[in-house]
């Protein structure tokens, strides 16, 4: 595989904003274990200590450390802040992705332990899984995911890749009923296909929810939307992380032109 080293710069605010633009920052595909140790901790400072996930980590793994046994089988996508004189660069954004060959390593993908993905077989070959995502708090603004994005899209080009899919995370600290809002609206008008319809092994008890109230999409999952990602199938409850799935799909023949030509440079 072609690992691409890709640069960015700092998201401009707008007017009227007041707090200070991202740092320079620098996106990466993870060449040594040191970079992966960095991602995953800065994974267990969002899903352990800042959204409560409960993990249930392998035999041996460090304290303040997210990882479980995909880790091995995933690239890991890095954005970090540049090195200094003084200081290494400090990561603040992750994905890790799964790659078809790799998928077959590690006996399939990560959502299969959520979702039945039999409908998307046919699309196997050529797809790839995006999990952990992760922004540090302090860069939020939207450079971090543009740049994650942007690397993403070389990525697939450079490898013959053409299917993202994944869980996109809603958190049910309200007990689940704004996930249940967000999965009728969502279902109302970006379900895909029923070829391409997926099954939760464990679903979100949405007829026992409020599912009536109006909800603002999450800017991650609005975010995916824009580019033409399609909601696969009703959300899972993943108990570990307290957290509603969606289960998403995107492709790169779906990207309107305006984000193709600002991911995929045509």
């Amino acid at each position: 595989m072609d690992l691409p080293l890709v640069t960015a710069s700092p998201a401009h605010l707008p007017p009227g904003r007041t707090q200070p633009p991202e740092p320079p920052i620098e996106v990466l595909w993870a060449r040594h274990q040191d970079e992966v140790l960095a991602a995953q901790r800065l994974r267990y400072r969002v899903f352990v200590e800042e959204m409560g996930a409960r993990l249930s980590p392998p035999a041996g793994t460090p304290a303040g450390h997210d990882i479980d046994p995909f880790d091995a089988h995933c690239e890991h996508l890095l954005v970090r802040t540049p090195e200094t004189h003084d200081a290494p660069g400090r990561i603040v954004g992750t994905y890790r992705v799964l790659t078809p060959w790799a998928a077959q390593q590690a006996g399939g993908l990560y959502s299969e332990t959520e979702f039945d993905l039999a409908a998307l077989q046919p699309l196997r070959k050529h797809m790839v899984e995006l999990g952990r995502s992760c922004v540090d708090p302090d860069f939020r603004q939207g450079g971090v995911i543009l740049a994650l994005w942007a690397a993403l899209g070389d990525f697939m080009q450079r490898n013959g890749l053409q299917t993202m899919v994944g869980c996109a995370s809603v958190g049910m600290r309200d007990g689940g009923h704004f996930a249940a809002s967000l999965w009728r609206q969502l279902r109302a008008s970006h379900l895909a296909e029923p070829a391409f319809q997926v099954t939760p092994r464990l679903p979100l008890p949405v007829a026992q929810l409020d599912h009536g109230t109006a909800v603002p999409t999450p800017p991650l999952i609005k975010g995916y939307l824009r580019c033409g990602a399609r909601v696969l199938g009703a959300p899972a409850w993943d108990p570990d992380f307290n957290t509603a799935d969606l289960p998403l799909m995107m492709r790169l023949c779906d990207l309107p032109p305006r984000y193709r030509r600002h991911f995929l440079g045509n």
